[in-house]
């Protein structure tokens, strides 16, 4: 009997919420198309605005926060590896073994530290946070529907006392069902009219909180990495003094493909392309000396051998003054010496550089040596390089420091650079060679 009961229950229970649901549809449908009434109240849908604002903030900062987080763990696990990197290549005899070995699992250490603090005083802070979302997220929707039974209610007492035939046993039950509802509804509404302006005014402080949390975390760990970073530095400086004789140069090394520019390369450029090193001709042709050019001597580049400075000074007899034989020697010489200075030392004996622009010329850069032109894009991808664009021009000046030119890498300005600025500080950069093709 009492499971019957309890199933008679149930079953009542069921049914009344079905009917709620009918009355609570006919009821919207009846106010959307104007035939009813609803109660209106704009402040409180002001705070429903603001709450589904600050709730989707609240979970794109969650999200934003897993992110970051999720970062943190993948450097900690990039610098982990990069540690037993070095410690895989420190010879056991190497000094300042142990150090860099303890460093390293400091290092570790205090990646672990960051990421739980910032799990604890953020991450675990925010799902707290927006924990108190749902549930009144519910008490709103909630709220909703005790509005529409208070509606529905007040309507149908209403309808009854505007009848023509009254039934007051009727219209005093609607009385007790309206009264009924509109205390549901006002409680409801009473509570949630406290809180929600409370939660929306909360959020500055929480931002404020969980961003100050998450920069003193990252502060404090910066600093402390530092002085890792310093100590393992230290060990390195100890290590290369006691094997200075062993010290690493970075070198250009010839190759037959792209030239290499320090750690990159530049692309190939396409089939069909010139040369890397374009060819270069040496006109041996004694002309006569012009009277501005008779007593000149080619200044001394830093990268030019000593011989081949005394021979460009004037210890080597004028273009016009050459016999058979010395042209010969010459060409012996000139096979030894550098392209540049090659083509440098042949312009300066015939009186002109190719093309005609001398290398004292005022609407040229100071040492112009040769013209280019790019026969293919190449971008840039240092602060020192030139951008160049099929068809540019680039005047070609020798390198400051000789030492500091790669194989198969120029320096230049571009000639529109030039022409617009005459400043080689501003507009100067090296270039691959390969890229391009001399045009005088």
């Amino acid at each position: 009997m009492a499971e019957m009961g309890s199933k008679g229950v149930t079953a009542g229970k069921i049914a009344s919420n079905v009917q709620k649901k009918l009355t609570r549809a006919q009821e919207k449908v009846l106010q959307k198309l104007g035939k009813a009434d609803e109660t209106k109240d704009e402040q409180f849908e002001q705070c429903v605005q603001n709450f589904n604002k600050q709730l989707t903030e609240g979970t794109r900062l969650q999200k934003d926060l897993r992110t970051y987080l999720a970062s943190v763990k993948a450097m900690h696990e990039a610098s982990k590896k990069l540690n037993e990197c070095l410690q895989e290549v420190y010879e056991p005899d190497w000094p300042g073994r142990d150090e860099a070995n303890k460093i390293a699992e400091n290092n570790d250490l205090l990646w672990l530290d960051y990421h739980q603090k910032l799990v604890d005083q953020a991450l675990l802070t925010m799902d707290t946070y927006l924990g108190q979302f749902p549930d009144i997220k519910s008490r709103i929707a909630k709220r909703g529907r005790k509005l529409v039974d208070y509606d529905s209610a007040r309507h149908h007492y209403e309808s009854l006392q505007t009848a023509k035939k009254k039934d007051e046993a009727k219209i005093a039950k609607a009385e007790e069902e309206l009264i009924k509802a509109q205390k549901v509804f006002e409680e409801m509404n009473v509570d949630l009219q406290e809180e929600l302006p409370s939660l929306w005014n909360s959020r500055v402080g929480f931002y404020v909180n969980t961003f100050q949390s998450i920069a003193g975390l990252e502060e404090n760990f910066h600093k402390e990495m530092s002085k890792l970073n310093q100590n393992l530095n230290d060990v390195l400086v100890s290590l290369e003094k006691q094997h200075g004789s062993n010290t690493f140069t970075v070198k250009a090394q010839p190759s037959d493909n792209a030239p290499a520019k320090g750690n990159k390369s530049p692309s190939p450029p396409p089939d069909g392309s010139p040369a890397a090193t374009p060819e270069i001709r040496v006109n041996h042709e004694p002309e006569p000396p012009s009277s501005a050019t008779a007593g000149a001597s080619l200044p001394k580049s830093p990268s030019q051998p000593a011989e081949a400075s005394e021979v460009a000074g004037g210890t080597h007899p004028a273009a016009g003054a050459q016999e058979p034989g010395e042209t010969a020697a010459s060409e012996a010489a000139s096979s030894s010496l550098p392209a540049v200075v090659v083509e440098t030392f042949s312009a300066t004996v015939n009186g002109t550089v190719e093309g005609g622009s001398g290398v004292g010329r005022l609407d040229l850069p100071p040492g112009f040596m040769f013209k280019v032109q790019a026969q293919h894009d190449y971008v840039a991808t240092d602060t020192d390089e030139l951008q160049l664009k099929a068809g540019d021009v680039v005047l070609v000046i020798p390198f400051q420091n000789p030492e500091e030119q790669d194989e198969g890498w120029l320096m230049g300005v571009k000639e529109s650079d030039w022409n617009q600025h005459k400043e080689l500080e501003k507009c100067r950069g090296v270039f691959p060679e390969n890229f391009t093709e001399r045009v005088q």
